[in-house]
């Protein structure tokens, strides 16, 4: 039986708002892309791929091959306008598919059917289908569609939205809980067992109507534009969204980048207590251990796949609008084209979000923290048809079902964290996402 034949057609579609768009969008599925002055939209499902247990990566990889493998591009078009693949993958290979994330797979990929690509004033529209090997291709039909779709998208407009603040806040793991975990981790560091291990703890929260989750992308926007800020709606309703500061790899041909990010303090009340503040980060013994576990971790697992890896010998410091973290940006020229999806199985997770050594760290994570990480800290991203691409590490983020949000946060802890230091990181790193959500400090726990 012949597979179906993916097609691909673009066009100039300027004057959109991405953001607009995206609202207008609300009860479909919907997938969000902004890094810098790079924005995707993507609206409907031209395809999807998904895979479970170990092997969830290399599978991915391999349908994605198969999928672009045949793909036929209708005329000309910006290369960032062709089709690509929007997902991610879970934290965990033995996913639980508990009530949060009951919908998402370990692997879960979606190919929309209208893409819109915007780099500045310039955008780019993209319709994709799929059709039947022996069906004939009516090139006029597609292009009709796609210049009927670009006038709507011209059209769309969006007012700015407040939002509603939660019915209830629940943070189901107390302080006391959270020192007795910290207290264990500490044990197996003293032991030998662990270097280090990443914690993290939830925050659910209710509302009386479904969230706004377009509400929340515009306040991220404005507040995080230095993050990545994404969204993965694949059922409507049911997304995961957030603005992570933290880039897990991107790949073009043979460069590789990729960053270390660990080690937190918060942001100063004037411009002299910030500066103080980030000094006594990068002066911090603690801190820098942490760090220099992240950058050694992804060192040793880029080495091999590598003829040049360029690591600064020290960090910088990232801030943020509320943190301030420990940075070392990492860039380096591949042994050969391998594409992204190989580079963020051999990276994920960095000692960063796992811990160190990984397998110890990640079965302590499994073994000890109560509710399962679903999607957090995991590789989200996107896919090209060259299977070159983007992950990043979704953290600040929250998934949400109808009128109910899970939002996750997370600190590293090495054998001198203090309980209720990590307990306040945490609380700081919820912050971008309550405030998103409309829910002030009170909530904070």
């Amino acid at each position: 039986m012949n597979e179906p034949r993916l097609v691909s057609v673009s066009r100039r579609c300027d004057g959109v708002s991405a953001e607009a768009l995206l609202a207008s969008a609300r009860g479909r599925e919907r997938f969000y892309w902004n890094q810098d002055d790079l924005v995707y939209v993507g609206i409907g499902v031209a395809a999807e791929i998904t895979a479970w247990g170990e092997r969830r990566f290399a599978a991915i990889e391999e349908k994605a091959r198969t999928l672009f493998s045949g793909v036929r591009v209708l005329g000309g078009a910006e290369p960032m306008a062709l089709p690509r693949l929007f997902g991610g993958f879970s934290f965990q290979p033995d996913f639980i598919t508990e009530h949060t994330w009951a919908q998402f797979a370990p692997a879960y990929f979606v190919l929309p059917h209208y893409q819109l690509f915007r780099r500045g004033e310039t955008a780019w529209l993209t319709l994709n289908v799929q059709i039947a090997a022996d069906e004939l291709l009516d090139e006029g039909a597609l292009r009709a569609a796609l210049d009927a779709e670009c006038a709507l998208a011209q059209q769309s407009t969006s007012s700015p939205i407040v939002p509603a603040a939660p019915l209830s806040s629940d943070y189901p793991m107390s302080l006391d809980e959270w020192t007795g975990l910290i207290e264990s981790a500490r044990s197996s560091m003293k032991a030998g067992a662990l270097n280090k291990v990443v914690l993290a703890r939830v925050c659910e929260l209710r509302f009386a109507e479904r969230v706004n989750v377009e509400g929340a992308l515009d306040y991220l926007n404005d507040a995080y534009s230095g993050c990545y800020r994404f969204l993965f709606e694949p059922i409507p309703h049911l997304a995961f969204f957030g603005a992570t500061p933290e880039l897990l790899v991107r790949t073009s041909g043979k460069t590789v980048e990729t960053m270390a990010l660990a080690g937190s303090i918060r942001r100063g009340g004037t411009l002299a207590e910030d500066e103080a503040l980030g000094a006594s980060l990068l002066a911090d013994p603690k801190e820098r251990h942490e760090h220099a576990l992240v950058v050694e971790g992804i060192r040793d697992r880029l080495t091999s796949l590598t003829t040049m890896l360029d690591i600064p010998s020290e960090p910088g410091v990232l801030r943020l609008r509320n943190i301030q973290h420990l940075h070392t940006a990492i860039c380096g020229s591949l042994k050969a084209p391998c594409g992204v999806v190989p580079l963020a199985e051999a990276l994920h997770p960095t000692p960063a979000l796992g811990g160190s050594p990984r397998a110890d760290a990640l079965e302590f994570i499994r073994q000890r923290e109560p509710v399962p990480r679903g999607w957090y800290a995991a590789p989200i991203g996107w896919i090209d048809s060259h299977l070159d691409g983007a992950f990043v590490v979704a953290i600040r983020s929250a998934v949400c079902q109808n009128e109910r949000v899970w939002l996750y946060a997370g600190a590293g802890i090495v054998a001198d964290s203090q309980p209720q230091k990590e307990w306040e990181e945490t609380a700081l790193k919820f912050s971008p996402m309550l405030n998103a959500l409309g829910a002030g400090p009170d909530v904070l726990a």
